[in-house]
């Protein structure tokens, strides 16, 4: 790697190849996350999308303003603007926002790399962090999950001393193996109620 990285470093010092470098660099490594760790396990297309376009928004604009003398200050801005973004359509689960955290911070940190960081130590960086992602989704305890609303229409079973007969009763209706769930909004009008149930990811 040591060898490589210096062929390269003269390569990656001038001009546009510094940006064609830091964006091969940056996709590369995005895609890793993204196409063979989320995509792999979640199967959502959205998100692929989402992430990809996010990721290379963010390493164009921290790429192209890192001139500005408040480097620090500006990734942290960054971070915090894309950090707590939420879609109007949609909450983001914390698994996904997590993601959309890590696409962000990559595209941060091959933009904003400067010439006292060398390109071991980038591809080092990325590398754990790649390798920190795919490690704690094979990880027994990280309890991946699917998540599913539905209308609910038996009121007599929402008591909590009743939670047990309603998890088999959700079990037998929907033919999934849930584990969990929540009660949401009920509407006495109709005799119904929202339930987001759990199951474990890939299950059916």
């Amino acid at each position: 790697m040591n060898t490589l990285a210096g062929a390269l470093d003269p390569f990656l010092s001038s001009g546009a190849m510094v940006l064609l470098g830091r964006l091969a660099l940056n996709l590369f490594f995005t895609m890793l996350v993204v196409r063979f760790v989320y995509y792999r396990l979640y199967q959502s297309r959205d998100y692929v999308f989402t992430y990809v376009l996010i990721n290379l928004v963010t390493f164009s604009l921290a790429f192209l303003l890192s001139t500005v003398p408040i480097e620090l200050g500006f990734a942290l801005g960054l971070f915090a603007v894309f950090g707590i973004l939420r879609y109007r359509t949609e909450a983001i689960r914390v698994r996904n926002l997590t993601y959309l955290f890590v696409v962000i911070g990559i595209a941060l940190l091959n933009a904003l790399a400067n010439g006292g960081i060398t390109l071991t130590e980038l591809l080092i960086a990325n590398s754990v962090i790649v390798a920190t992602v795919g490690a704690l989704e094979a990880a027994p305890f990280s309890g991946r999950e699917e998540s599913r609303i539905i209308r609910y229409d038996r009121l007599d079973l929402l008591a909590p001393e009743a939670s047990a007969d309603l998890l088999a009763d959700l079990r037998k209706r929907t033919h999934l193996p849930v584990e969990r769930f929540e009660i949401g909004d009920v509407d006495l009008l109709r005799d119904a109620a929202d339930i987001t149930i759990y199951c474990r990811s890939g299950a059916r």
